[in-house]
């Protein structure tokens, strides 16, 4: 039997990306990735980032960071870096708005760019392409008219759910309806998403409720696979507590979706003596909006990602209130540093913990029920650390071997009942 081969392509590099072409890679399947920017920090055309101004330098390397790629086991990474290169100019000058663009358009240039070269100039000799949403459309296209399977990896729910969930959070709360982009698709991206769905052989999703959001428009189940992602365990870890403060911590971008404001209210009505609220991301939010809760929580716009362990640490429990999201990886960081989670069934929380052991499952926009846990967490610190203990043990299972494992197996079935 002839070696297989699969490419796989990304439009950055997100964790479940990176081990995603590893996975394939151990498993000697991957041909190459395809990406716009591969970021080395130690190869030559980068170091001459040195040259600029300090404060020019420390921003594009930041923003370079979340395009590292470093070859899985010496696989050849193919870019076509001039637009996404273009597009982080336009985007980090300010430029975008007085050439009458928006941020999220020269996203989508850069992203179906690089689906019509995926689908121009690298599907020769493949018998699979695994790619993710948004970067498929060309590709799958042209690799059903060579026999070659379509693989699909979609991170977060698909569009029609998430759209219905937030455009009920826009009437529920109109002064957020500025916050809520997800409503604001254009059409033809729409359409592209359609497209996508129907042309994949098969879908890797990392959660139930994408799933779920799969099986709403007929999807059939054969053609799911749930494979949640790996906890950072090696990385992420239980430090000592400096203090006995009970401390909720919220983790990731302030906006209506992650629930942040089901939160603040549940929070306040709360009224807990020695307890504190940080909120941990970029806010999102109306400008000024946050403002009529400024003096019940802690607000830190931005933490390296590297240094999220100690804040996690810090805390007596993650709440992560959100209201549509594919996986929350931050739920199994925070149970990677052995603290426990509040969140609902729409983060992936229901793949990787089980509700009163390693954390809590409250309903969306249940501010009632989140105002009961948070108050049990509160007045219970021995159960809420052997808990914590419990999320520890449970992340150390959902850990990145196990999920590179599952992928390739089934990826390997795929490729041989094609």
């Amino acid at each position: 039997m002839s070696k297989q081969s699969v490419s796989l392509a990304h439009q950055i590099n997100p964790s479940f990306a990176r081990n995603a072409a590893l996975a394939l890679a151990e498993a000697n399947l991957l041909k190459e990735v395809i990406t716009p920017i591969a970021y080395d920090p130690e190869a030559p055309i980068w170091k001459s980032l040195s040259l600029l101004p300090k404060n020019l330098k420390t921003t594009i390397a930041n923003e370079l960071s979340r395009r590292t790629w470093i070859s899985p086991n010496g696989i050849p990474i193919q870019t076509y870096p001039w637009k996404e290169i273009i597009r982080i100019f336009l985007s980090l000058t300010k430029l975008t708005p007085r050439l009458g663009f928006s941020d999220m358009q020269l996203v989508d240039w850069v992203y179906v760019s690089l689906d019509r070269q995926i689908a121009k100039h690298h599907l020769d000799g493949l018998d699979a392409i695994y790619t993710y949403e948004d970067l498929a459309a060309n590709t799958f296209v042209k690799a059903k008219q060579q026999g070659i399977l379509c693989l699909y990896d979609l991170p977060i729910p698909f569009y029609k759910m998430t759209h219905r969930i937030m455009r009920q959070e826009a009437e529920l709360f109109p002064t957020l309806a500025t916050a809520v982009q997800t409503i604001q698709d254009p059409t033809w991206k729409l359409e592209r998403k359609d497209q996508e769905i129907k042309l994949a052989d098969h879908i890797f999703v990392a959660s139930s409720v994408t799933k779920q959001s799969l099986l709403e428009i007929d999807v059939e189940p054969e053609k799911i696979t749930v494979i949640p992602y790996g906890a950072p365990v090696d990385i992420f870890q239980p430090q000592p507590k400096t203090s006995d403060r009970f401390r909720a911590m919220f983790v990731g971008r302030l906006s209506p979706r992650k629930g942040v404001h089901y939160l603040m209210q549940a929070w306040q009505e709360l009224k807990l003596s020695y307890a504190e609220l940080v909120l941990v991301g970029t806010n999102l939010f109306p400008s000024g909006w946050l403002e009529q809760y400024k003096d019940i929580y802690r607000h830190i716009p931005s933490v390296p990602h590297l240094l999220l362990n100690q804040y996690y640490s810090s805390a007596s429990v993650l709440v992560f209130p959100s209201l549509v999201e594919g996986f929350g990886l931050v739920i199994l960081e925070a149970m990677a540093c052995g603290i426990p989670v509040i969140t609902t069934p729409n983060t992936g929380g229901l793949d990787v913990l089980t509700d009163g052991v390693e954390g809590f499952i409250v309903p969306i926009r249940d501010v009632e029920t989140l105002k009961e846990k948070l108050e049990w967490c509160y007045s219970h610190p021995q159960e809420l650390a052997e808990m914590g203990r419990a999320a520890r043990r449970k992340a150390e299972q959902y850990n990145w071997s196990l999920y590179r494992q599952t992928l390739t197996s089934k990826v390997k079935d795929i490729l041989n009942h094609s």
